[in-house]
């Protein structure tokens, strides 16, 4: 018998709304087109299923043998065959097991693989403004637990479903050859084992869900607080008490519901085997009645076998009855899997995408306006949280025709107050958002007409806050080119000023950086990200404010590896120094979305407009 109350779900409504949902036509399908490549073996696996159901009946009728054949006439040499033949199954059984297992776990460890593989790839390929809604803890679960559901959906359940109506079929076609009016006594207690296996099982399903939620709200509370900077947080404002506490009241509605869930699971297991002691009793009662009644048709080794029998008959039978409510509970996790791979993809390549070859880096924004689009097409809301807002309206024009053009080479500074438009128009270059209206071109060619990964070559980005993967500094450099050499790491390392404090470090470039770069100063980190960009060699950078928050020597180390990295490439720069602002061959100023003025710090400086405020009031000196 399998058991499937541990598989993951949703929270939804009861086994009763389980039961009044149709079957999803269309959530089958895909699942069973998802195990295409696997249908010989699970052809196989239900063959072995069939296989295991049919040999499994054989003991209980070489028992009756046993005892009314080989006992009664004293035929030792029937009674060492019969005992071969009880061995054999045995082995039998065990073999086909094995190998039904094999068959079981090849199939679902691959499917997961495809499964995980499919998830993470179509994630990978949404906007930005996915992940900013998204909350990382729930799209990890799509990831590990609804694939695993889905595979125990596959193999678990839909096998269990076999191999119990096969078990049941061929159990009572036996049992009824053997004697019909004792198998009728005992199918008609089925009622008795379905009610309770009914009603607790619906209270099991309840507890599970209940379970798996509070389970994700623990595991929740540990992401967040033993990442560094939640780690960090807890520590400046001494909250340990208050985690704690908060923590265990968690963790404690989570134990108090695995006792529930235990004390549910034994009073159903206790019940079962109630009245499965009380159908088998009433087996032995008859039977041996009719036996002692001298029942020509009856002898005592069949009414042994017809005992054996109704032990093995109503565990399959539990099952079989609540075998909707069992399918349509392991398609949740195939529809939560296919939630995610149906969200469309606003930001792909066009099908008569080019490659952008040997980029010269002239970047023209013709007439651009963007707002964010409404987020009812990239965005899932199960996947944000139940406090999450979900208005589906467009944002307000946070650009409004930008008419800019940038020659290759030149460098072009960024400035304005905050939420001016800065940051948004720049990342229209690497194409992280789409324009709304007008166009961005490289070389002439519309972003939109080029291959993604042909712009991310071209395209370098050294951000406020770079990231870097808990790895080494050599795995870290070489996520811009794979194939870099050791020579190549030390060359860009040297550019960007890095290369001193990573040779004095015990490991070297085998240093492991911490979580998001946590053992690195912020002026290390930046420099290893500028050392990053050098060693992808783009034709176009974009400085997304990457001294903002410098102290005065780290800047002065990052401004000299940038001045290395911007040489003889087109540069963005989103600028708060006025260091930076000053070496720019223009200047642009933004204000609520549109270009205010344009010129040279000399002129712009002359003109006395909002650049000279701003370079009196915001933008810090050099120190």
């Amino acid at each position: 018998m399998r058991g499937h109350g541990g598989m993951p779900l949703r929270p939804m409504g009861d086994a009763a709304e389980l039961r009044s949902r149709g079957l999803d036509r269309t959530v089958a399908r895909r699942a069973w087109g998802l195990a295409r490549p696997y249908r010989r073996r699970l052809l196989g696996f239900v063959g072995l299923i069939v296989l295991a159901a049919a040999v499994s009946a054989a003991p209980p009728l070489l028992i009756r043998e046993i005892i009314d054949g080989a006992i009664p006439d004293e035929d030792r040499q029937q009674l060492v065959w019969l005992f071969v033949g009880l061995v054999g199954v045995g082995l039998v059984v065990a073999v086909v097991s094995m190998a039904e297992r094999w068959l079981s776990a090849s199939i679902g460890e691959e499917l997961i693989l495809d499964l995980r593989t499919m998830l993470y790839r179509h994630v990978h390929t949404m906007p930005i403004a996915f992940f900013t809604r998204t909350q990382t803890g729930s799209l990890i679960t799509r990831l590990n637990n609804d694939v695993i559901g889905a595979q125990r959906a596959l193999t678990g359940t839909l096998g269990g479903i076999v191999d119990n109506l096969i078990g049941v079929t061929i159990t009572l076609i036996v049992m009824f050859t053997l004697e019909w009016r004792v198998t009728l006594i005992a199918v008609s207690l089925l009622p008795l084992f379905i009610v309770p296996a009914r009603v607790v099982g619906r209270r099991l399903q309840a507890l599970s869900r209940e379970g798996m939620g509070l389970n994700a709200e623990m595991n929740t509370v540990m992401t967040e607080r033993f990442h560094v900077a939640g780690a960090l947080l807890v520590k400046l404002f001494g909250r340990i008490d208050r985690e704690v506490e908060t923590f265990h009241d968690k963790a404690e509605r989570v134990a108090a519901i695995g006792v529930k869930q235990a004390m549910t699971g034994r009073a159903l297991f206790a019940s079962l085997g109630l009245v499965g002691a009380l159908a088998t009793a009433l087996v032995y009662l008859v039977g041996g009645w009719l036996v002692i009644g001298d029942a020509a048709d009856i002898q005592i080794g069949t009414v042994v076998a017809l005992g054996l029998y109704v032990t093995q008959l109503y565990g399959p039978l539990a099952q079989l009855s609540n075998a909707r409510v069992d399918l349509m509970t392991a398609l949740v996790s195939f529809e939560r899997v296919f939630e995610v791979v149906d969200l469309p993809r606003p930001i792909e390549d066009a099908p008569d995408a080019v490659e952008l070859t040997h980029p010269v880096g002239r970047v023209t924004f013709d007439h651009v306006w963007f707002r964010f689009p409404a987020a009812s097409g990239s965005h899932l809301v199960s996947l944000e949280g139940p406090t999450a807002e979900h208005g589906d309206d467009a944002s307000d024009w946070i650009l409004r025709d930008i008419d800019l053009d940038i020659a290759p080479g030149a460098m072009v500074a960024l400035v304005g107050r905050s939420g001016a438009g800065k940051s948004t128009l720049s990342s229209l270059v690497p194409r992280l958002h789409d324009v709304t209206e007008g166009a961005v071109l490289i070389d002439g060619h519309d972003v939109r007409d080029l291959t993604l990964a042909s712009v991310a070559d071209a395209v370098g980005v050294v951000s406020q806050d770079p990231h870097l993967f808990h790895d080494s500094i050599a795995v870290n450099l070489r996520y811009a080119r794979p194939d870099a050499s050791d020579a190549d790491l030390v060359r860009v390392a040297r550019a960007a000023r890095i290369h001193d404090t990573i040779a004095a470090l015990p490991d070297g470039y085998d240093t492991i950086v911490g979580e998001r770069g946590y053992r690195l100063s912020g002026g290390e980190k930046q420099r290893l990200s500028i050392a990053r960009v050098l060693l992808k060699d783009p034709a176009i950078v974009v400085l997304d404010e990457a001294t903002a928050h410098l102290d005065t020597e780290s800047e002065r180390l990052v401004q000299a590896a940038l001045k290395e990295t911007l040489h003889g490439r087109t540069s963005l720069v989103i600028a708060h120094r006025l260091s930076t602002v000053v070496d720019a061959d223009q200047i642009v100023v933004l204000d609520a979305g549109r270009i205010a003025e344009r010129g040279t710090h000399t002129e712009l400086l002359a003109a006395g407009g909002l650049y000279a405020e701003l370079a009196r009031t915001q933008l810090v000196g050099v120190g």
